[in-house]
């Protein structure tokens, strides 16, 4: 669905996306173990490639489980091959 609202307003409605607010849970409470999101929607651009740089920086791996597919985040790549 795309909206008309200012540039400010989408990266304030991006940063609150609870994918990412999972990912940073899991960085903070678990140490060195897979981190697991399950969603009922489809992950959205902007959710992808942040979990791809975090996987990367962090060197940590995240699982995201969307509406259509598993999404495995490891080493700043996703077995989607960024097809989803």
């Amino acid at each position: 669905v795309l909206f008309d609202i200012e540039e400010e307003e989408k990266e304030d409605a991006l940063s609150k996306h609870s994918e990412k607010l999972a990912i940073a849970f899991g960085l903070i409470t678990l140490k060195g173990v897979p981190i697991r999101v399950v969603m009922n929607l489809r992950i959205c651009w902007d959710c992808h490639n942040v979990a791809k740089m975090i996987s990367k920086i962090f060197k940590r791996e995240i699982i995201v489980r969307d509406r259509n597919r598993f999404h495995h985040f490891k080493d700043g790549e996703c077995s989607c091959k960024d097809y989803w």
